[in-house]
């Protein structure tokens, strides 16, 4: 009797779960078996049911366990609740299992709750919770985990489950902590979660891995970096890093172009031989490549053998080659897939249609997408409005119409995303009636104002600045926020219609109405209609405002300089000008040239004087024949 009861808990504690119902299934129905059940069979059998998430056997269990009289027991009571709740379509029978125990104890708890959690029933899971935690009955910090690990749920739930774990005094448990720090990362609570990192008296590898991706999903980069050298610096740790540690340093080495760091990360591995699996062979290709150094990333590729290397892993390479604008090595790679049993996915075909696109190559970008409808790979919306950027930009309008054709078959023309890279695609190639045509099919309009500033730009690019004023005023209209491109697109649209008043009035709604910052292009703008229309003395305060104007302020407001023939103000932007390009003499021309229409030679020969002695370029633009004409 025990020795079979013995073999039951050692077959499920060995990961036999199906040979362990399969005995337990041949004892009961023996005759001759002497088998007798008792408070530890139910709840081992149930944990294999969990395991294989098979409902029919957890259902026949359920009978036995009802006509043998156990149902009293807490024990078994817990673990056919977790059986029930591993299955998502058998929560209700979970549910139904724990509210019928006549004294609930923590572990049916948590098992209802990780259950509930695991399978994204957030609103049941905080109801049961609730319920539960006003009665008797007391949470541990497993409770507290899973409940942190509901889907779904804002910061104060958060904050809510952190004061449990402060009143329970489970705070520095180090899952309870790790998963507080994962759940405010989530919330995009990094105040929070660096709070509760720091005040952990022993911070574990876990616990490091937990900080340092919540910092890379909210793309605090540099923070990965000093982090990770933090944890390196506690030796016990050294030894213990995983995949998880390095992927993520890796993955912020390469947006960061940090291949110091990432070479070094790349020798950690190899001293402490890491299990260099495929996260990590990949996370390395992926790094080197994005670094720039892609022979690395190859040998890195190359030496990786059998299940070190997947599709993903090929599809990073090949992306990294023509990232690299190494498109013939990609071919290369691309044609061998099949030598090593592997076909493209839809991730391997953006990769190669995209990488052309990027470099320009339309007609490469058009031929592969081609070729992957063909071979009955269905494009994504990634990869069609990639091609239609490379059509828009190259002008290369039968293939974005053809494109806008399959968007039409495929019933995705109506797309947000892509209907605003067809309003770009038809603008860039110069017919708006197409554009407007793709803008009218729909009935509400998208609330996305890269949408609208498709329409905006584009008729601004076409010289139709009615129309682009027209555009804006209707995205007011429709309650649409405008975005800091919105309003370049329109105050460039004054600009050259000459609408001072108007320029001015749309830069103040900018600040006032949607407390939007003016960049250095807004500046520019504004400079360049007021510096047109004579109104230098406005256009000098807004660069003033200005920290470090760019190039191309300055520049503008010393054209309008030379206009007007200010030589004061133009001297001050020449300088300022040198200062920004020491090597660019045209600010010393221009300001010379000011100089010769109001007749001051010399001070045409001091700033003359000044080009020789900085060693620029020969004085151009000036002979004493001009300058005598004037």
């Amino acid at each position: 009797m025990r020795r079979n009861h013995t073999s039951l808990t050692k077959l499920v504690g060995d990961g036999f779960y199906k040979e362990a119902l399969s005995l337990f299934s041949h004892l009961h129905s023996s005759s001759s078996s002497s088998l007798t059940l008792h408070s530890f069979t139910f709840p081992t059998l149930f944990k294999a049911c969990a395991k294989l998430r098979f409902p029919s056997h957890t259902q026949t269990l359920h009978a036995h366990f009802l006509k043998t009289g156990f149902h009293s027991d807490p024990y078994a009571t817990s673990a056919l609740t977790a059986a029930y709740s591993a299955t998502p379509r058998h929560f209700s029978d979970a549910l139904k299992v724990f509210d019928e125990m006549p004294q609930p104890n923590v572990a049916s708890l948590n098992a209802a709750l990780s259950g509930l959690s695991l399978n994204g029933r957030s609103g049941e899971a905080i109801r049961v919770f609730r319920r539960i935690g006003l009665g008797p009955l007391r949470p541990n910090s497993v409770t507290i985990v899973c409940m942190l690990g509901v889907p779904h749920v804002g910061v104060n739930h958060v904050a809510l489950m952190h004061c449990c774990a402060l009143k329970l005094g489970v705070e520095f448990d180090v899952y309870v902590a790790t998963s507080l720090v994962t759940a405010y990362s989530k919330c995009e609570e990094l105040v929070s979660a660096t709070r509760v990192f720091e005040e952990l008296p022993v911070k574990s590898v876990v616990s490091y891995n937990a900080f340092i991706s919540g910092l890379l999903r909210n793309g605090v980069l540099h923070l990965v970096l000093d982090v990770f050298r933090e944890m390196m610096r506690e030796v016990r740790l050294e030894c213990k890093l995983n995949s998880v540690t390095l992927v993520s340093v890796l993955s912020a080495c390469g947006s960061l172009q940090s291949v110091r760091l990432g070479t070094q990360v790349h020798g950690l591995i190899v001293k402490h031989e890491v299990d260099d699996g495929v996260m990590v062979v990949t996370a390395l290709v992926d790094m080197y490549s994005k670094c720039g150094f892609w022979r690395s990333a190859f040998d890195v590729f190359t030496g990786a053998e059998g299940d070190s290397r997947n599709l993903i892993t090929w599809n990073s390479m090949i992306a990294g080659m023509m990232l690299n604008k190494e498109s013939e090595r990609a071919v290369d790679m691309f044609r061998r897939l099949e030598s090593e049993k592997l076909k493209p996915d839809s991730a391997t075909w953006n990769s190669m249609i995209n990488g052309f696109a990027q470099q320009g190559v339309c007609g490469e970008a058009f031929k592969y997408f081609r070729e992957m409808q063909s071979v009955g790979v269905p494009p994504c919306l990634k990869i069609v409005t990639s091609i239609l950027s490379t059509c828009a930009d190259s002008s290369m309008l039968r293939h974005g119409k053809e494109i806008h054709g399959f968007a039409l078959r495929t019933d995705i023309n109506r797309d947000d995303f892509l209907a605003t890279a067809l309003v770009d695609m038809y603008m860039k190639c110069g017919h708006a009636s197409w554009a407007r045509e793709v803008f009218n099919q729909f009935d509400a309009k998208p609330d996305d104002p890269a949408f609208w500033n498709a329409m905006i730009g584009g008729y601004g690019r076409n010289g139709d600045h009615e129309s682009a004023f027209e555009f804006f005023d209707k995205m007011l209209e429709e309650s649409v926020r405008p975005n800091s491109a919105t309003f370049v697109s329109v105050l460039s649209a004054c600009s050259h219609t000459g609408q001072v008043d108007r320029g001015l009035t749309v830069f103040r709604m900018m600040i006032r109405e949607y407390g939007l910052q003016p960049k250095p292009e807004h500046f520019g703008c504004i400079v360049d209609l007021l510096g047109r229309f004579g109104q230098l003395g406005e256009a000098q305060g807004l660069v003033q405002e200005l920290a470090e104007p760019p190039a191309s302020v300055l520049a503008s407001l010393l054209g309008a300089c030379r206009c007007y023939l200010d030589s004061s103000l133009g001297e001050e932007m020449a300088m300022r000008l040198l200062d920004v390009e020491p090597e660019n003499p045209t600010p010393l021309v221009i300001l010379s040239n000011i100089y010769a229409g109001l007749g001051r030679w010399k001070e045409v020969e001091r700033v003359r004087g000044m080009i020789t002695d900085k060693g620029l370029n020969k004085f151009s633009g000036l002979s004493m024949t001009e300058v005598a004409s004037k």
